[in-house]
């Protein structure tokens, strides 16, 4: 190690490793910090590609690293992701969308105070009895299966100011990621073990399986369920979340598109009848799976169930139990995890690099320059904030589940799994409007779920009472006169924005060919 300089290593490339790795980077060479970076990954453990999902703030990663994207959806097979489409989850039959952007934003007035227009669009949507997706951009985009784009020529014209996501094979991205990385050491080797200090717990040096070892300032954990360094070595104990999230099983396939058809920017979840399937496409195939409970089927009638509904034949890949839960502490000594080695849920709203992603923005704000010399205070401090961040996640899962199907499991599952902050949510919006003052901002005001992703759930649920909403709109009728014309003028301007952009296929052939070019607004 180099005297005055930080060696900080990263064990574990993937997603979540590099993310991190470029995070760090970028953040030290910001605050002149003087940080060496080291990522281990071992070239004999295999990497499973799988549709995975996003959410708006990775887009925002990829333009704080500067890192070209349509560079990025060439070469990783990425796909545009504008929201979740959420199919027979209030009951069969019904659907409704989830779109990510926020329209409230594009309405604000300084005629009025704050207050007075949190969620304003979307309550006077309810008021009239208009689904709140409609009055989405992203909601328009979601039907037509469009791009977010137009053409000027060769150059890409954003539709609107909103940040969409992505669909990714994660192994891909890990690879892209790694390969674009430079001023990082990275070392193939597999990690076997740990020497810590006898007096302080901490690690000191990584021993890896030939015997050799590889010292270190701090150490961020990116070894997925392994767990290498946190569980294995640092003690770290699982919390399991299986009473409120009723699914324990997952059965990965592959689809492939139909050719006929545009390509969805969107993530199917479709609700079955002991769980959800989930269908995530790339560029070349869409990567779905049965995520279910073993306590109401078993594999051979899941696979069957699946076929049912899809009309054909699948090959399942795995049938993988898992636990959704989180560590009782992801940092510990001068042991940071990330990625699945702190946490999994299931992925019903792509929390998973979303967390990853929000935990290292915490920690490169206010805790890596003290990290090495961090006392329990500043780790808890840390800790608390995953672990609110981990149980809203939680929270916002269990909600889905309270909808109207009669099934063995989904009785059970809006029974005995709903739990306290789900029963006070509805309870509260037996009477109220849910507005952004109603939802406690996460530490720095970094991104977190909150009453525009809280929406179209709790509508498409049926759970927002169209008379509680025409009750706070007639409250202040000028606010009610400002949201009915910003709605009308936006929704016509999204109706029109959608028909001049260019289709999700057709975007994506365009990238390939490398015939468009995009710049960071």
């Amino acid at each position: 190690m180099t005297e005055g300089r930080t060696r900080l290593v990263v064990v574990g490339g993937g997603t979540a490793g590099w993310i991190a790795a470029l995070m760090l980077q970028r953040h030290a060479a910001s605050t002149e910090m003087a940080l060496d970076i080291v990522v281990v990954e071992s070239s004999r453990i295999p990497t499973i590609g799988v549709g995975e999902g996003t959410t708006a703030v990775f887009r925002q990663v990829l333009m704080d690293l500067d890192i070209d994207e349509t560079d990025f959806v060439r070469r990783t097979g990425a796909t545009i992701k504008f929201g979740i489409r959420h199919k027979d989850w209030r009951r069969k039959g019904h659907c409704y969308d989830g779109p990510i952007d926020d329209p409230n934003l594009l309405a604000l007035s300084r005629q009025f105070m704050p207050g007075e227009q949190q969620s304003m669009l979307h309550i006077y949507a309810v008021s009239t009895g208009c689904n709140v997706a409609d009055i989405h951009l992203f909601g328009q985009l979601m039907q037509r299966r469009k791009s977010p784009f137009g053409l000027d020529g060769d150059e890409l014209v954003p539709a609107g100011p909103f940040q969409h996501a992505f669909h990714f094979d994660q192994a891909k991205v890990g690879a892209y990621l790694r390969e674009i990385t430079t001023g990082v050491e990275r070392i193939d080797a597999e990690v076997a073990g740990l020497r810590r200090d006898a007096e302080t717990g901490n690690i000191e040096a990584l021993v890896m399986s030939d015997g050799t070892e590889l010292a270190g300032d701090f150490f961020v954990d990116c070894t997925g369920f392994r767990r290498k360094l946190i569980g294995e070595g640092m003690g770290a104990r699982w919390i399991s979340y299986r009473d409120h999230l009723p699914v324990n099983r997952a059965m990965p396939f592959w689809l492939d598109h139909d050719e006929t058809d545009d390509i969805a920017p969107y993530t199917l979840a479709w609700a079955q009848e002991a769980g959800w399937m989930w269908a995530v496409p790339t560029q070349e195939r869409i990567g779905c799976g049965y995520v279910y409970s073993d306590e109401f089927t078993t594999p051979d009638a899941a696979k069957a169930e699946i076929e049912r509904a899809l009309g054909r034949e699948i090959e399942p890949r795995a049938d993988l139990r898992f636990d959704s839960g989180r560590l009782d502490r992801a940092w510990i000594g001068n042991c940071l995890a990330l990625g699945l080695s702190s946490s999994f849920l299931e992925p019903l709203e792509a929390t998973s690099i979303h967390g990853t992603v929000v935990q290292m923005m915490l920690f490169n704000r206010f805790f890596l320059k003290g990290a090495c010399n961090a006392d329990d205070t500043m780790r808890q401090k840390y800790n608390d904030a995953v672990s609110r961040q981990l149980g809203d996640f939680r929270d916002f899962i269990n909600l889905h589940y309270v909808g109207e199907r009669d099934e063995p499991f989904w009785r059970h599952a809006r029974g005995e799994c709903m739990n306290e902050a789900t029963r006070d949510m509805l309870a509260f919006c037996a009477e109220n409007m849910p507005r952004r003052a109603d939802f406690q901002p996460f530490p720095g005001d970094l991104p977190h779920i909150n009453e525009q992703l809280f929406y179209p759930v709790l509508d498409g649920l049926g759970h927002l009472k169209r008379a509680v909403a025409k009750t706070e709109m007639a409250v202040n009728p000028k606010v009610r006169a400002h949201a009915r014309k910003a709605i009308d003028a936006h929704v016509r301007d999204y109706k029109k924005a959608a028909g001049t952009c260019i289709g999700h296929r057709r975007y994506l052939e365009l990238v390939a060919e490398g015939a468009v070019s995009f710049r960071w607004q």
